[in-house]
């Protein structure tokens, strides 16, 4: 991919003035920060006692601890404020564009970081590749497969009536140069709201030359993906936040895309209006959080300084919520937390003035009775504004989702890691210490080690994929199960309406039975994939401390070789993309009513279904499942390279001793070594417990 480097005159978005306040929120991190702290300290000790191998993989182990990035996909309702929320999260108002053209279909990524400095801030931007492109105009995107299978000749049309006035707007944006930008990516040594706006939201005015153009929304029509990276000392640690474009486009990129941000994500955010709640127009929006798990799922009712009565009204919004969510089987047990990103704004401009008195007084009224304010009087008007904002209520929900989710399976990642090391050093002490007190030990052959090794991973990588492989076969056979069992029930239901009601009423279907099955399906699988993983994990992991029992004779009771933790199943949100059933009203009942008689309907109708849900399933049981197989099977090559780098040092420092490890030769050396490894160990134990 050819990749467009720039690096700009020095520049910044102005951070808000009282950006301090994003402190407030992140204090429930702080036992899941301990943890970090104490097993980087750790890591640092492994360092200085072993070697230079050890060393740098325990520097390697501590960057990636220091570094780890939790990430949060923010969706939502159109007009919820969404990107206003998530401009005031990230202490930067008016960054992102709150109001984009509906075609803008980019996800930002906004890369929050304590730990680099402001001359780091940079921004990329990533454009549609030629194959992406062409899907959208050759075949008018989803939309427009939709409307073919479907038989839709109107709705086709207009879908390709569209995709050409796009195209040529875009060429006249961006000239000869159009097809040469695609697949290619723009980067800054910067980045301001004026860059950002040239990349995600579409302007009018251009100048000839791209090269110099500074003009709003030049590349927004092709531009995929943004990334800024951000210095951001008041976060407690390294945070991804990403905006996506939604769910209610035209030609539903959208809503792929969206799709897998939320993949990519162990926390999702759906923003909604005060206003507006959630109804049935938000089915898409239903969909897709109804394939994430509740625990990972926050909902936040935003603009609620626009309501009258926050007191009464926001009981009976979230009320409302609930049964909505209930009857279209969304996350029930979601959290919901209400928020307005109008007050955050104004307590982190310093703009006291933007809210009037009397608004302000029924929302402190509400906040009190909510308990997020406990004592009015004792906060500045900025914090109380801040506190009324709901901003820190956000932040609590994401730090305790992160040090229950995603951080605390770093933290078992990486101590289990930590702990192989740690092993190997204790390893490294007995067989010094045996060597030197002429004790025997089995003689070490690096031939014969080499070729155990290649045995134990030749056979463990065999044993996984035939594992999965009959996994796999199961949920595919189950999957096809579901998707035959709800074919078979839709058009059975659709001959009877016929013959009850004939032709003229029109008849709908709710395909949510289909996700469910499907669902379950998905579900079924993720559970025996990752019960597969750790049983062939463990399995791995008793072969290898064998082989550290028949070289170095350790002591049993002193070692053990802790075995990874299988990597976690991402929730099927593919599910939630709109298939045809989805599509309710006009559309469907010009559909309906070109048919004639019970064979069109029946058959055209199960064709077009199986044609729109065939996708899904193949899905599913191809590279969703093979993405969680790739997965099982880097955790285990990561952890068979990491014994195999840790047992061929140990057989050169075995077969070299004493001059190898001269360090270990002292007895007084030696004995403080081993206590320093044991009290790592005892860390590190209680760590990844």
């Amino acid at each position: 991919m050819k990749v467009d480097t720039r690096i700009m005159e020095e520049g910044a978005a102005p951070a808000a003035g009282n950006a301090h306040l994003l402190g407030r929120g992140f204090e429930g991190l702080e036992p899941y920060l301990q943890k970090s702290r104490d097993l980087r300290q750790a890591l640092v000790a492994l360092g200085k006692m072993g070697d230079k191998s050890t060393n740098r993989t325990a520097r390697r182990l501590h960057h990636q601890l220091k570094h780890a990035e939790p990430s949060v996909t923010m969706i939502g309702q159109v007009k919820a404020g969404k990107t206003s929320l998530v401009n005031a999260m990230v202490g930067f108002p008016d960054l992102l564009p709150a109001d984009v053209n509906p075609w803008t279909s980019v996800v930002t990524s906004l890369h929050l970081n304590p730990h680099v400095s402001q001359d780091e801030n940079r921004a990329s931007f990533r454009f549609f590749d030629m194959e992406e492109w062409s899907r959208l105009l050759d075949r008018g995107g989803r939309i427009g497969e939709l409307a073919a299978r479907a038989g839709a000749e109107d709705e086709l049309e207009k879908v390709r009536e569209q995709v050409i006035e796009m195209r040529e707007k875009s060429r006249e944006r961006l000239g000869d140069k159009f097809e040469l930008l695609l697949g290619q990516q723009h980067d800054y040594g910067y980045f301001d709201n004026e860059l950002i706006e040239r990349y995600v939201c579409l302007g009018d005015d251009f100048e000839d030359d791209f090269e110099t153009s500074q003009a709003q929304g030049r590349f927004a029509d092709i531009t995929k993906s943004a990334e800024i990276f951000m210095h951001r000392p008041e976060m407690p640690m390294p945070l991804c936040i990403r905006d996506t474009p939604g769910v209610n486009d035209t030609f539903m990129i959208r809503e792929q895309i969206t799709i897998r941000a939320i993949r990519e994500s162990r926390i999702c955010v759906v923003v909604l209006a005060a206003h507006q709640a959630l109804s049935s127009v938000d089915m898409a929006l239903i969909r897709l959080i109804a394939n994430v798990k509740s625990r990972e799922v926050i909902i936040a009712v935003n603009r609620c300084d626009e309501l009258s009565d926050p007191l009464t009204q926001i009981p009976q919004i979230r009320n409302s919520i609930r049964k909505t969510l209930s009857e279209h089987d969304g996350p029930k047990d979601a959290q919901i937390i209400f928020s307005s990103a109008y007050c955050a704004t104004a307590a982190l401009t310093g703009n006291i003035d933007a809210i009037d008195a009397e608004t302000l007084e029924a929302l402190t009224a509400w906040a009190v009775e909510d308990g997020r304010v406990t004592d009015p009087d004792a906060l500045t008007p900025e914090e109380l504004l801040w506190d009324i904002s709901g901003l820190p209520s956000i932040y609590a929900a994401l730090s305790e989702r992160i040090s229950d989710g995603a951080g605390q399976d770093m933290l078992d990642r990486i101590a289990k890691s930590a702990m192989n090391l740690a092993n190997g050093l204790n390893a490294a002490h007995q067989v010094v210490s045996r060597r030197e007190s002429d004790i025997g030990l089995p003689p070490l052959e690096k031939g014969q080690l080499e070729s155990e090794l290649k045995r134990i991973e030749a056979d463990s990588i065999a044993a996984m994929n035939a594992a999965f492989e009959t996994t796999i076969q199961e949920f595919q056979k189950r999957l096809e199960r579901s998707h035959r069992s709800f074919l078979e029930r839709a058009t059975g239901s659709l001959l009877k309406h016929l013959e009850e009601n004939g032709e003229s009423e029109v008849w709908e279907y709710d395909p949510s039975g289909l996700r469910i099955l499907l669902r379950t399906a998905y579900q079924v699988f993720g559970r025996k994939a990752q019960k597969t993983t750790k049983d062939l994990l463990i399995e791995t992991a008793e072969t290898y401390a064998s082989v550290y029992f028949r070289l170095f004779d350790v002591a049993e009771e002193d070692f053990g070789i802790e075995a990874p933790t299988p990597p976690s199943v991402p929730s099927p949100v593919l599910l939630g993309q709109t298939i045809a059933l989805d599509l309710k009203g006009t559309w469907w009942s010009r559909w309906w009513h070109k048919r004639r008689g019970f064979r069109s309907f029946a058959t055209e109708f199960a064709d077009m279904i199986k044609s729109e849900t065939d996708p899904i399933v193949e899905s599913l049981s191809g590279a969703h499942a093979e993405s969680i197989r790739e997965a099982s099977l880097q955790e285990l090559r990561e952890f068979m390279a990491e014994q195999r780098l840790l047992l061929t040092r140990l057989s050169e420092e075995a077969d070299n001793a004493p001059g190898g490890a001269a360090a270990l030769l002292d007895a007084e050396g030696t004995a403080i070594k081993r206590a320093q490894l044991k009290q790592t160990m005892a860390t590190l134990t209680e760590i990844a417990a």
